[in-house]
């Protein structure tokens, strides 16, 4: 079985090396008519003190976008970034894939431990437990 995603899709990155990550476990998998969302979620505090000034996690996001077009340059795909706000990682990243109209989310999961995902919320988990569209994992690769 091959798969491939000739819709659109939703890549959520957290940091460069896990855009960049994705995005290489992606590119075979796409064709001329696939569209790939590139977004990274600022949590927003809800009321609290953000963890750092919004200028310098815009431009980490930025960051993030651009190993991700690197990866993807060699396909034919369409390539879109989005800085997204909310106070709720996964339920932001679910709000625009249906915003989006989007086919599926898709990831590559993080290494960590599980005290790492115990303090974090583990959110590729809550991604795949609270998905209101299709989610897939990809392995990683060595790319």
């Amino acid at each position: 079985m091959t798969l491939a995603f000739d819709g659109t899709v939703v890549v959520p990155a957290a940091d460069p090396d896990d855009g960049e990550r994705t995005a290489a476990a992606l590119a075979p998998h796409l064709t001329p008519t696939s569209t790939v969302i590139a977004v990274n979620v600022i949590e927003k505090s809800g009321g609290g003190i953000d963890k750092a000034p919004m200028e310098q996690r815009e431009e980490y996001a930025d960051e993030i976008f651009e190993r991700i077009r690197r990866a993807l340059e060699t396909t034919d795909a369409t390539v879109e970034t989005d800085v997204l706000y909310g106070t709720d990682i996964v339920e932001r990243i679910f709000a625009e894939a249906k915003e989006r109209d989007a086919d599926a989310v898709v990831f590559t999961a993080r290494e960590g431990n599980r005290l790492a995902e115990l303090l974090t919320g583990d959110v590729a988990r809550r991604m795949v437990k609270e998905a209101s569209v299709p989610v897939v994992a990809l392995p990683q690769t060595d790319a």
